[in-house]
Protein backbone atom coordinates (compact mmCIF):
# COMPACT_ATOMS: atom_id res chain seq x y z
CA UNK A 1 0.00 0.00 0.00
CA UNK A 2 1.17 3.86 -0.92
CA UNK A 3 0.92 6.42 1.00
CA UNK A 4 1.90 9.87 0.84
CA UNK A 5 2.45 13.20 3.14
CA UNK A 6 0.02 15.69 2.48
CA UNK A 7 0.05 19.97 3.60
CA UNK A 8 -2.14 22.48 2.70
CA UNK A 9 -0.61 24.59 -0.03
CA UNK A 10 1.73 27.46 1.72
CA UNK A 11 2.49 25.44 5.19
CA UNK A 12 5.12 23.07 6.11
CA UNK A 13 3.63 21.95 9.22
CA UNK A 14 0.52 19.94 10.50
CA UNK A 15 1.07 17.30 8.09
CA UNK A 16 -0.79 14.24 7.60
CA UNK A 17 0.53 10.90 6.23
CA UNK A 18 -2.74 9.20 4.12
CA UNK A 19 -2.47 6.15 2.65
CA UNK A 20 -3.24 5.97 -1.27
CA UNK A 21 -5.95 4.06 -2.42
CA UNK A 22 -9.36 4.00 -5.06
CA UNK A 23 -9.61 6.81 -6.88
CA UNK A 24 -7.94 10.51 -7.11
CA UNK A 25 -11.28 11.91 -5.54
CA UNK A 26 -10.82 9.03 -2.68
CA UNK A 27 -7.68 10.74 -2.08
CA UNK A 28 -9.26 14.35 -1.83
CA UNK A 29 -11.93 13.28 0.23
CA UNK A 30 -9.38 11.42 2.75
CA UNK A 31 -7.24 14.65 2.56
CA UNK A 32 -10.29 16.79 3.60
CA UNK A 33 -11.07 15.05 6.46
CA UNK A 34 -7.14 14.41 7.63
CA UNK A 35 -6.40 18.31 7.17
CA UNK A 36 -9.92 20.16 8.06
CA UNK A 37 -9.78 21.63 4.48
CA UNK A 38 -12.03 21.52 1.43
CA UNK A 39 -9.29 19.66 -0.96
CA UNK A 40 -9.89 20.65 -4.55
CA UNK A 41 -6.83 20.24 -5.85
CA UNK A 42 -4.09 18.57 -5.44
CA UNK A 43 0.06 19.25 -6.30
CA UNK A 44 3.85 18.28 -6.26
CA UNK A 45 6.69 19.81 -4.61
CA UNK A 46 7.18 21.72 -8.36
CA UNK A 47 3.79 23.41 -8.20
CA UNK A 48 2.58 20.68 -10.85
CA UNK A 49 -0.95 19.87 -11.07
CA UNK A 50 -1.54 16.02 -10.10
CA UNK A 51 -4.83 14.56 -12.07
CA UNK A 52 -4.32 10.91 -12.24
CA UNK A 53 -3.51 8.70 -9.07
CA UNK A 54 -1.38 6.85 -10.79
CA UNK A 55 1.08 9.45 -11.05
CA UNK A 56 1.41 9.42 -6.97
CA UNK A 57 4.31 7.33 -5.74
CA UNK A 58 5.14 6.00 -2.13
CA UNK A 59 6.13 8.25 0.60
CA UNK A 60 5.63 11.39 -2.24
CA UNK A 61 5.00 14.82 -0.57
CA UNK A 62 2.21 16.78 -1.60
CA UNK A 63 0.38 19.75 -1.33
CA UNK A 64 -3.56 20.13 -0.95
CA UNK A 65 -5.27 23.29 -2.35
CA UNK A 66 -8.41 24.62 -1.23
CA UNK A 67 -11.84 25.10 -2.97
CA UNK A 68 -11.70 28.27 -4.89
CA UNK A 69 -8.31 29.00 -4.56
CA UNK A 70 -7.23 30.26 -7.78
CA UNK A 71 -3.51 30.65 -6.71
CA UNK A 72 -0.89 28.53 -8.14
CA UNK A 73 0.64 26.77 -4.65
CA UNK A 74 4.21 26.63 -5.58
CA UNK A 75 3.68 30.55 -6.08
CA UNK A 76 2.10 30.94 -2.63
CA UNK A 77 4.79 29.12 -0.79
CA UNK A 78 7.45 31.05 -2.38
CA UNK A 79 5.92 34.26 -2.26
CA UNK A 80 8.43 36.32 -0.07
CA UNK A 81 8.27 40.22 0.56
CA UNK A 82 9.75 42.95 3.08
CA UNK A 83 7.79 44.91 5.34
CA UNK A 84 9.52 48.51 6.05
CA UNK A 85 7.88 49.27 9.79
CA UNK A 86 9.07 52.25 11.17
CA UNK A 87 12.49 52.48 9.27
CA UNK A 88 13.31 48.91 10.41
CA UNK A 89 13.11 45.93 7.50
CA UNK A 90 10.99 42.35 8.36
CA UNK A 91 11.20 39.60 5.41
CA UNK A 92 8.18 37.54 5.45
CA UNK A 93 5.84 35.21 3.22
CA UNK A 94 2.04 36.57 2.44
CA UNK A 95 0.95 33.41 3.12
CA UNK A 96 2.14 34.69 7.22
CA UNK A 97 0.70 37.47 7.01
CA UNK A 98 -2.95 36.27 5.75
CA UNK A 99 -3.50 32.50 7.23
CA UNK A 100 -3.14 32.94 11.00
CA UNK A 101 -5.75 35.57 11.10
CA UNK A 102 -7.46 36.01 7.87
CA UNK A 103 -9.64 39.19 9.28
CA UNK A 104 -7.01 41.04 10.66
CA UNK A 105 -5.59 44.38 8.78
CA UNK A 106 -2.53 42.75 7.10
CA UNK A 107 -4.41 40.14 5.81
CA UNK A 108 -6.44 42.44 3.93
CA UNK A 109 -3.61 44.33 2.91
CA UNK A 110 -1.67 41.50 1.79
CA UNK A 111 -4.38 38.91 0.43
CA UNK A 112 -3.60 40.23 -2.88
CA UNK A 113 -0.57 41.63 -4.62
CA UNK A 114 -1.09 45.39 -4.77
CA UNK A 115 -4.79 45.10 -3.53
CA UNK A 116 -4.44 48.12 -1.51
CA UNK A 117 -1.85 49.87 -3.39
CA UNK A 118 0.50 49.94 -0.72
CA UNK A 119 3.17 52.09 -0.91
CA UNK A 120 6.99 50.97 -1.41
CA UNK A 121 10.62 51.94 -0.43
CA UNK A 122 13.42 52.71 -3.43
CA UNK A 123 14.13 48.65 -2.35
CA UNK A 124 10.50 47.39 -2.72
CA UNK A 125 9.80 47.06 0.50
CA UNK A 126 5.86 48.10 1.90
CA UNK A 127 6.21 51.03 4.04
CA UNK A 128 3.94 50.92 7.66
CA UNK A 129 4.41 53.83 9.80
CA UNK A 130 3.98 52.08 12.63
CA UNK A 131 6.76 51.32 15.65
CA UNK A 132 8.90 48.47 14.58
CA UNK A 133 9.39 47.34 18.34
CA UNK A 134 6.10 46.65 18.43
CA UNK A 135 5.40 45.21 15.52
CA UNK A 136 8.25 42.53 15.90
CA UNK A 137 5.73 40.28 18.30
CA UNK A 138 2.97 40.43 15.90
CA UNK A 139 4.76 39.36 13.52
CA UNK A 140 6.45 36.24 15.07
CA UNK A 141 2.75 36.00 16.51
CA UNK A 142 1.72 35.19 13.14
CA UNK A 143 4.61 32.69 12.35
CA UNK A 144 4.17 30.62 15.22
CA UNK A 145 1.27 31.25 16.77
CA UNK A 146 3.07 32.38 20.43
CA UNK A 147 2.96 35.62 22.64
CA UNK A 148 7.06 36.32 23.09
CA UNK A 149 7.84 39.41 24.46
CA UNK A 150 11.72 40.28 24.89
CA UNK A 151 13.14 41.98 28.23
CA UNK A 152 12.46 45.52 27.78
CA UNK A 153 9.01 45.65 25.65
CA UNK A 154 6.51 47.40 27.27
CA UNK A 155 2.92 45.14 26.48
CA UNK A 156 0.94 47.75 26.52
CA UNK A 157 2.81 48.74 23.26
CA UNK A 158 2.35 45.51 21.62
CA UNK A 159 -1.27 45.73 22.50
CA UNK A 160 -2.25 48.58 20.87
CA UNK A 161 -0.39 47.09 17.68
CA UNK A 162 -2.46 44.62 18.23
CA UNK A 163 -5.81 46.19 18.24
CA UNK A 164 -4.61 48.67 15.29
CA UNK A 165 -4.19 45.81 12.82
CA UNK A 166 -7.45 43.60 14.55
CA UNK A 167 -5.75 40.92 15.72
CA UNK A 168 -8.02 40.41 18.26
CA UNK A 169 -6.84 37.33 19.94
CA UNK A 170 -3.60 38.78 20.49
CA UNK A 171 -4.91 41.41 21.93
CA UNK A 172 -6.87 39.40 24.48
CA UNK A 173 -3.56 37.62 25.23
CA UNK A 174 -2.15 40.45 25.89
CA UNK A 175 -4.73 42.13 28.27
CA UNK A 176 -4.63 39.50 30.23
CA UNK A 177 -0.65 39.21 30.70
CA UNK A 178 -1.13 43.34 31.48
CA UNK A 179 -3.87 42.36 34.45
CA UNK A 180 -1.96 39.65 35.86
CA UNK A 181 1.01 41.96 36.02
CA UNK A 182 -0.77 45.05 38.44
CA UNK A 183 -1.04 44.90 41.77
CA UNK A 184 -4.25 43.79 43.15
CA UNK A 185 -6.58 45.99 44.03
CA UNK A 186 -7.67 44.67 47.72
CA UNK A 187 -4.42 44.46 50.47
CA UNK A 188 -3.54 40.94 50.16
CA UNK A 189 0.09 40.43 50.15
CA UNK A 190 2.10 40.16 47.09
CA UNK A 191 3.80 36.84 46.48
CA UNK A 192 7.10 36.57 45.07
CA UNK A 193 5.82 35.65 41.39
CA UNK A 194 4.22 38.81 41.36
CA UNK A 195 7.44 40.57 42.64
CA UNK A 196 10.17 38.96 40.48
CA UNK A 197 7.70 40.40 37.47
CA UNK A 198 7.68 43.70 38.38
CA UNK A 199 11.85 43.58 39.14
CA UNK A 200 12.11 42.48 35.59
CA UNK A 201 10.00 44.87 34.08
CA UNK A 202 12.33 47.96 35.60
CA UNK A 203 15.22 48.99 34.56
CA UNK A 204 18.36 48.94 36.61
CA UNK A 205 18.31 52.31 36.05
CA UNK A 206 14.92 53.48 37.59
CA UNK A 207 13.45 53.48 40.69
CA UNK A 208 11.00 50.76 41.37
CA UNK A 209 8.42 52.45 43.92
CA UNK A 210 6.90 50.22 46.71
CA UNK A 211 5.62 52.77 49.07
CA UNK A 212 2.83 51.20 51.44
CA UNK A 213 2.50 48.02 49.51
CA UNK A 214 1.88 44.81 51.15
CA UNK A 215 4.88 41.98 51.24
CA UNK A 216 3.44 40.32 54.51
CA UNK A 217 5.13 36.78 54.89
CA UNK A 218 6.46 37.07 51.23
CA UNK A 219 9.64 35.47 50.15
CA UNK A 220 11.90 37.68 48.86
CA UNK A 221 15.25 35.95 49.95
CA UNK A 222 18.43 36.54 47.93
CA UNK A 223 16.69 39.22 45.68
CA UNK A 224 18.69 42.18 44.42
CA UNK A 225 16.66 44.86 46.39
CA UNK A 226 19.24 47.54 45.81
CA UNK A 227 17.92 51.32 45.89
CA UNK A 228 13.89 50.15 46.12
CA UNK A 229 11.51 52.56 47.52
CA UNK A 230 9.83 50.10 50.54
CA UNK A 231 8.96 53.15 52.24
CA UNK A 232 5.73 52.85 55.14
CA UNK A 233 5.33 48.89 53.45
CA UNK A 234 4.00 45.84 55.21
CA UNK A 235 7.03 43.41 55.55
CA UNK A 236 6.29 41.93 58.72
CA UNK A 237 7.35 38.28 58.84
CA UNK A 238 9.00 38.43 55.39
CA UNK A 239 11.64 36.57 54.28
CA UNK A 240 14.83 38.95 53.22
CA UNK A 241 17.70 36.25 54.08
CA UNK A 242 20.74 37.13 51.55
CA UNK A 243 18.99 40.22 49.80
CA UNK A 244 20.77 42.80 48.58
CA UNK A 245 19.13 45.91 50.50
CA UNK A 246 21.89 48.39 50.21
CA UNK A 247 20.57 51.75 49.47
CA UNK A 248 17.01 50.53 49.86
CA UNK A 249 14.40 53.18 51.61
CA UNK A 250 12.54 51.41 54.60
CA UNK A 251 11.97 54.25 56.06
CA UNK A 252 9.01 53.78 58.41
CA UNK A 253 8.27 50.26 57.27
CA UNK A 254 7.38 47.41 59.19
CA UNK A 255 9.94 44.37 59.47
CA UNK A 256 8.77 43.19 62.58
CA UNK A 257 9.34 39.26 62.87
CA UNK A 258 11.38 39.33 59.60
CA UNK A 259 14.29 37.80 58.76
CA UNK A 260 17.34 39.54 57.44
CA UNK A 261 20.01 37.73 57.95
CA UNK A 262 22.78 37.64 55.58
CA UNK A 263 21.41 40.66 54.14
CA UNK A 264 23.38 43.34 52.39
CA UNK A 265 22.26 46.68 53.78
CA UNK A 266 24.73 48.97 52.63
CA UNK A 267 23.60 52.74 53.16
CA UNK A 268 20.20 51.86 53.88
CA UNK A 269 17.53 54.13 55.34
CA UNK A 270 15.78 53.04 58.11
CA UNK A 271 14.24 55.62 59.96
CA UNK A 272 11.54 55.07 62.56
CA UNK A 273 11.04 51.59 61.06
CA UNK A 274 9.59 49.07 62.90
CA UNK A 275 12.10 45.79 63.12
CA UNK A 276 10.47 44.42 67.00
CA UNK A 277 11.72 41.25 66.97
CA UNK A 278 13.24 40.49 63.82
CA UNK A 279 16.29 38.72 63.26
CA UNK A 280 19.25 40.58 61.75
CA UNK A 281 22.29 38.27 62.45
CA UNK A 282 25.31 38.45 60.28
CA UNK A 283 24.17 41.51 58.13
CA UNK A 284 26.43 44.35 56.31
CA UNK A 285 25.37 47.61 56.69
CA UNK A 286 28.94 48.95 56.30
CA UNK A 287 29.36 50.92 53.00
CA UNK A 288 32.97 50.70 51.38
CA UNK A 289 31.82 54.38 50.26
CA UNK A 290 31.67 55.76 53.33
CA UNK A 291 27.57 55.89 52.86
CA UNK A 292 26.58 55.10 56.74
CA UNK A 293 23.07 52.99 57.01
CA UNK A 294 20.70 55.28 59.35
CA UNK A 295 18.32 53.28 61.82
CA UNK A 296 17.63 56.51 63.78
CA UNK A 297 14.53 56.39 66.37
CA UNK A 298 13.91 52.62 64.12
CA UNK A 299 12.23 50.38 67.06
CA UNK A 300 14.45 47.40 67.40
CA UNK A 301 13.16 45.47 70.27
CA UNK A 302 14.17 41.99 71.01
CA UNK A 303 16.01 42.48 67.58
CA UNK A 304 19.00 40.00 66.93
CA UNK A 305 21.90 41.40 65.08
CA UNK A 306 24.42 38.87 66.49
CA UNK A 307 27.67 39.29 64.17
CA UNK A 308 26.84 42.24 61.84
CA UNK A 309 29.28 44.75 60.82
CA UNK A 310 27.76 48.38 61.74
CA UNK A 311 30.79 51.01 61.22
CA UNK A 312 29.25 54.38 61.75
CA UNK A 313 26.12 53.28 61.30
CA UNK A 314 23.26 55.99 62.87
CA UNK A 315 20.92 54.29 65.99
CA UNK A 316 20.66 57.77 67.40
CA UNK A 317 17.61 57.48 69.85
CA UNK A 318 16.82 53.89 68.62
CA UNK A 319 15.31 51.60 70.90
CA UNK A 320 17.46 48.46 70.86
CA UNK A 321 15.31 47.09 74.78
CA UNK A 322 16.71 43.53 75.03
CA UNK A 323 18.23 43.22 71.30
CA UNK A 324 21.04 40.81 71.35
CA UNK A 325 24.35 42.81 69.55
CA UNK A 326 27.34 39.82 70.15
CA UNK A 327 30.39 40.38 68.01
CA UNK A 328 29.10 43.37 66.24
CA UNK A 329 31.34 46.01 64.87
CA UNK A 330 29.94 48.92 65.91
CA UNK A 331 33.28 51.32 65.76
CA UNK A 332 32.06 54.83 65.39
CA UNK A 333 28.41 54.32 65.82
CA UNK A 334 26.10 56.57 66.67
CA UNK A 335 24.08 55.42 69.63
CA UNK A 336 23.47 58.83 71.26
CA UNK A 337 20.53 58.78 73.74
CA UNK A 338 19.98 55.06 72.27
CA UNK A 339 17.63 52.71 74.78
CA UNK A 340 20.01 50.05 75.42
CA UNK A 341 18.76 48.26 78.19
CA UNK A 342 19.12 44.69 79.13
CA UNK A 343 20.57 44.75 75.50
CA UNK A 344 23.82 41.93 74.81
CA UNK A 345 26.73 44.06 73.79
CA UNK A 346 29.63 41.12 74.82
CA UNK A 347 32.38 41.32 72.48
CA UNK A 348 31.26 44.11 70.54
CA UNK A 349 33.90 46.92 68.88
CA UNK A 350 32.52 50.15 70.57
CA UNK A 351 36.04 51.76 69.51
CA UNK A 352 34.98 55.53 69.16
CA UNK A 353 31.22 54.84 69.66
CA UNK A 354 28.88 57.40 70.65
CA UNK A 355 27.14 56.56 73.90
CA UNK A 356 25.73 59.73 75.39
CA UNK A 357 22.55 59.68 77.32
CA UNK A 358 21.78 56.17 76.35
CA UNK A 359 20.46 53.99 78.42
CA UNK A 360 22.75 50.53 79.48
CA UNK A 361 20.82 50.00 82.07
CA UNK A 362 21.25 46.15 82.17
CA UNK A 363 23.40 45.99 79.31
CA UNK A 364 25.99 43.30 78.73
CA UNK A 365 29.55 44.46 78.05
CA UNK A 366 31.62 41.29 78.48
CA UNK A 367 34.67 40.73 76.45
CA UNK A 368 34.54 43.87 75.18
CA UNK A 369 37.75 44.25 72.24
CA UNK A 370 38.04 47.65 73.15
CA UNK A 371 37.55 49.38 76.65
CA UNK A 372 34.83 52.50 76.91
CA UNK A 373 35.99 55.07 78.19
CA UNK A 374 34.07 57.87 80.12
CA UNK A 375 33.93 60.54 77.43
CA UNK A 376 31.62 58.21 74.91
CA UNK A 377 28.81 57.48 77.29
CA UNK A 378 28.69 61.11 79.46
CA UNK A 379 25.82 63.13 78.45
Amino acid sequence: MRRVTLFVTGSSTNGKVVPVFGSLEDLLTAASSKLRVRASGLYNGSGGLIDDVTLIRDDDVLYISEADSSEDPQDERSDWLTLNVGGRCFTTTRSTLVRKEPESMLAHMFREKDGWGNRQDSQGAYLIDRSPDYFEPILNYLRHGQLILNDGINPLGVLEEARFFGIEPLAEQLETLIKSSQPPDDHSPLTRKEFIRFLLGTTTKSELRCQGLNFTGADLSRLDLRCINFKMANLRGANLTHANLSGANLERADLSMACLDGANLQGVKMLCTNAEGASLRSCNFEDPAGIKANLEGANLKGVDMEGSQMTGINLRVATLKNAKLKNCNLRGATLAGTDLENCDLSGCDLQEANLRGSNVKGAIFEEMLTPLHMSQSVR
